[in-house]
């Protein structure tokens, strides 16, 4: 049996049918949730998004919690469960155009617009009276008009008038006058305003004959225009109107998107400026391809078609990031689409005096703009606002506005007209302005290298560029893809011409420590000025963060670590990590995570030692570290539950402790924060806070070690045996250097790991800790035994039984069994090996120490399998490799892995040993381990492979 075949409707109140059978959805939050969906069908909504959107933009504490519920009942009631799915940018519906009627209504529309470019008109008109067949009534019609409703419908709306608008234009073309001139001046009665409707209202009363029927349109039309908005007819309908006067015969013979070549006449009313003023583009403008298709797809194909909405790009981005340029380099290409005009308007969002320009000002100069003579311009700003939006009407003018604060600050300037285009500028975000407005956001991001290299080549010349690759290359890093800092390391170059590159680099290198290396010539060329605009706006906890990250050693940081920061509540923390991100000052990278530019750090941490007390900047690093000590070991503890947990001082005030909860989470939290931690413990070091230094490395070892970071691992270590040598904690400096010693083993420098080994020793017996001695023995055995001495590895082993038995350690005594077991059965005692290796088990499992089971379940597949007994070596290599899987041991995974390999090779399953050894060369080559030589030589079949471990 089929799968079930299911349709959603939304032109008209919402539907759902399955098998042609219609879905009931009671519940009035499921029908909102299903429509939120469907009006970004195939595109995710966040949780937050869609929560503000059930509840009216006031959700609970607990609505995520509800949406996940409200989500599952959708699920279930549409029974399908992969309809609704969710990844890392929400939740998401999928639809296609013969489930959904808005998306079939877009795909008919598609379909009949190259139809008609193709000039196959009859085919067009068919598909467009297929389109408009599929509306019922308004979109969504039995919805509250929600501001994630409302900006879909709208834009339906405007699409269906468009389409209704292009249907009769194309029937006028076919020659129906009659029919399609009824209809036009029903449509017309409905949209008074529409210049467009007007136009193909005249036409149709042309052709068929009643030219005195066609001026009355156009008297009335003016008349209404200009009583109650006072202002002329636009330019489309006065050339019409100048036709029918002079009996063009033209109009009998051209198509509806032909109408822009009649003759223009003058407008005869008082406001006749056309304002051309966009600032000059600039002559090196480079890259940035994406982002102009993006603003391009924007305009109709068809240059005569009108648009079909305000349609408003927010281009938002970091300071300096070419936001302003972009947009200028942009409207001078369409300019000519917008005949009526093209207005640029800088409202001084984040200009250096901090005064934005007010809405009173901006629509003053935007009505001078018009020639708007004084006297005619209201006293009230919302008379202003009303005569501005009516001299846009009907009109195809482009607006750009520039520096935009927010969105309050720009929406009372967006025209109403259908004709129009906005371009925003901003370094905030304006999500409210996406959201309420339908304004098509923009983010700019950085140059990649060919952008960056691309730029740089057209402002200095392309021969110096090719000439110094290297510095060049040097040059790029830099500048980190900001286009300012790369236009002022050009002018730099530019003034210098007779010098190197090389030169010019090295100069910004030793400039470089601070941002005077990108210090132009005046404020907007100064990376740090500029900077501060944006900084300059935030409220003052955002502009504490924001100075306090400065601090940060890592790359990147978590909402914890932020408020750790500034020793605030989570909830206040991610506030104002929000609001730096509307400001492009840090990026949520993946969610959870934000990061800054290298140069807005850089700018960070100036103010961070400018404006921060000593004290103040010290309690933050201090409260930063203790979060990452202390969540580090509640997440080690969950790796390693039997570990004797390390003791250490309470966390500083304000410092915020999480649990990760089990293993897998831990595992995670690591995975994430590894950067950072491995930073944090350079930058403890470096600060002084040595005790803090050795404790957050000792935190790390097991999930680096595990995870085969090895190289990580040593850094760490290091750092710490640099910071316990100066504490004189010679307990500490034991632990550390039999760590790097089991480390140096992992990266196969045998030599350095025996020196380190016995430096451990040394210090354990120095102190009179045997388990310590009983874990520098049974290490020492573990290295032997990879050197191929089994016999020193054995009696090593043994030696460290004996001392774990005097210090009465439990865990110590299991592993010490689970080794002297392994290198029996090296030896080809399997019987004793088992002996001891169940011995071993039965301890692990008493203890709970799953990571010991483990690696005791592993000696126990290779005693059997060495044994013949090839079905006992299966289940307990299985059993190993679940473990391994469930606390991310990466190395364990790849080791048991490639025993599963043999022991399926040695019951001639070669299917299944050739995926396990697979599977095991992938992570080994992932590790750059050795090891990944004797499995690839198993996959190649060369003799004798699959007989050594």
């Amino acid at each position: 049996m089929g799968a079930s075949v299911i349709t959603f409707g939304v032109l008209g109140p919402l539907a759902v049918h399955r098998d042609g059978q219609p879905v009931e959805l009671p519940a009035a939050m499921l029908r909102r949730l299903l429509a939120a969906l469907l009006s970004r069908a195939n595109q995710p909504i966040s949780a937050d998004r869609l929560a503000d959107t059930l509840w009216d933009g006031n959700p609970p504490a607990t609505a995520r919690k509800t949406l996940q519920v409200y989500v599952h009942r959708l699920r279930t009631a549409l029974g399908d469960p992969a309809r609704v799915s969710h990844g890392p940018g929400g939740y998401r519906i999928a639809a296609t155009a013969a489930e959904l009627d808005s998306l079939a209504f877009a795909d008919l529309l598609g379909q009949a617009r190259t139809s008609r470019r193709a000039g196959d008109d009859h085919a067009a008109a068919k598909l467009f009276e297929q389109a408009l067949a599929l509306w019922r009534a308004e979109p969504y019609a039995d919805l509250p008009a929600d501001a994630l409703l409302a900006d879909e419908v709208g834009r339906l709306s405007e699409e269906h008038l468009r389409a209704r608008e292009e249907s009769l234009g194309l029937r006028l073309d076919l020659g129906g006058h009659a029919e399609a001139g009824a209809e036009l001046a029903a449509l017309a009665a409905a949209h008074p305003y529409r210049e467009s409707l007007l136009a193909l209202l005249m036409l149709a009363h042309y052709r068929a004959g009643r030219r005195a029927e066609a001026l009355e349109v156009f008297r009335a039309a003016r008349a209404r225009l200009a009583d109650e908005l006072g202002i002329d007819a636009g330019a489309a309908l006065r050339r019409v109107h100048a036709a029918v006067l002079r009996d063009d015969p033209r109009l009998d013979r051209l198509t509806v998107s032909e109408l822009d070549t009649l003759t223009d006449v003058a407008p005869a009313g008082p406001v006749g400026t056309v304002p051309a003023q966009l600032p000059a583009d600039t002559p090196v403008f480079s890259g940035r391809a994406a982002e102009l298709a993006r603003l391009a797809g924007l305009l109709p194909a068809d240059r005569a078609t009108g648009l079909t909405t305000v349609v408003i790009s927010a281009i938002s981005g970091t300071a300096g990031v070419g936001k302003t340029t972009l947009a200028v380099h942009w409207a001078h290409r369409v300019a000519e689409r917008f005949p009526d005009g093209q207005l640029y308007l800088n409202l001084r969002g984040y200009d250096p005096d901090g005064i934005a320009m007010g809405p009173a000002e901006a629509v003053r100069s935007l009505l001078d703009a018009f020639a708007v003579p004084p006297e005619r311009i209201p006293a009230t700003l919302d008379g202003s606002l009303g005569l501005y939006r009516s001299l846009l009407a009907g009109k195809r003018v482009l607006v750009v506005l520039d520096n935009v604060r927010d969105a309050e600050h720009v929406r009372p300037l967006l025209p109403g007209s259908p004709t129009c285009l906005v371009l925003v500028t901003s370094r905030d975000q304006l999500p409210a302005l996406v959201a309420t407005e339908g304004a098509r956001p923009l983010t700019l991001g950085l140059l990649d290298d060919t952008e960056a290299r691309e730029l740089l080549s057209r402002r200095i010349g392309a021969d110096r560029v090719a000439a110094e690759p290297e510095a060049v290359g040097r040059l790029l890093r830099m500048c980190g893809g900001l286009p300012l800092a790369l236009a002022i390391a050009a002018a730099r170059a530019a003034i210098s011409a007779e010098v190197p590159l090389a030169e010019l680099a090295e100069r910004l290198r030793a400039e470089g420590a601070g941002l005077d290396a990108f210090t132009g010539w005046d404020a907007a060329t100064d990376v740090r000025a500029v900077f501060s605009w944006s900084y300059r706006a935030l409220s003052a906890r955002a502009a504490r963060l924001f100075r306090l990250l400065g601090l940060h050693p890592g790359p990147d940081l978590a909402v914890p670590a932020a408020a750790s920061l500034i020793g605030a509540p989570l909830a206040a923390a991610q506030a104002a990590l929000d609001e730096l991100e509307r400001a492009h000052l840090v990026a949520e990278h993946v969610p959870g995570r934000y990061q800054c530019h290298d140069l807005l750090h850089r700018y960070a941490a100036e103010l961070a030692h400018g404006d921060e007390p000593e004290p103040e900047r010290l309690a933050a690093l201090g409260r930063l570290l203790d979060h990452y000590l202390h969540t580090a070991r509640q997440a080690d503890l969950r790796l390693e539950a039997v570990r004797q947990p390390l003791p250490v001082d309470d966390p500083a005030e304000g410092a915020l402790v999480d649990d990760p909860g089990d293993a897998a989470a831990a595992v995670r939290w690591f995975t994430a924060e590894h950067a950072c931690l491995v930073a944090a413990v350079n930058r403890a070091a470096a600060a002084g806070w040595d005790r803090r230094a050795w404790q957050l490395s000792w935190q790390l070892t097991t999930y680096l070690d595990r995870r085969g970071h090895w190289s990580d691992l040593i850094t760490v270590l290091t750092a710490a045996l640099g910071a316990t040598a100066r504490l004189g904690d010679r307990p500490a400096q034991a632990h550390l250097h039999r760590h790097v010693a089991r480390t140096q083993v992992r990266l196969g420098r045998h030599s350095d790991a025996l020196a380190s080994f016995h430096a451990a020793l040394e210090q354990y017996r120095a102190v009179g800790d045997h388990a310590g001695q009983g874990h520098t023995h049974h290490n020492l055995g573990v290295a032997l035994e990879m050197q191929g001495d089994t016999v020193q590895a054995l009696h090593h082993t043994e030696q460290a039984l004996a001392l774990y038995i005097t210090a009465g350690y439990l865990p110590g005594q299991a592993r010490a069994l689970n080794g002297i077991g392994w290198y029996r059965t090296l030896a080809g005692d399997h019987r004793a090996a088992l002996e001891h290796c169940h011995r071993a088990l039965a301890l692990f499992t008493e203890l709970g120490d799953r990571n010991g089971q483990a690696h005791t379940l592993d000696s126990l597949g290779y005693a059997h399998h060495q044994l013949g007994d090839h079905a006992q070596a299966i289940g307990c290599y299985e059993q190993t490799l679940a473990l391994y899987l469930d606390f991310g041991d990466r190395f364990g995974e790849a080791e048991t892995n490639a025993h599963l390999g043999d022991s399926h090779h040695a019951v001639g399953d070669a299917a299944a040993a050739t995926a396990y050894w697979t599977r095991a060369l992938e992570i080994f080559e992932e590790l750059g381990h050795a090891e990944a030589a004797a499995v690839r030589d198993k996959l190649r079949g060369r003799p004798g492979a699959t007989a050594a471990r």
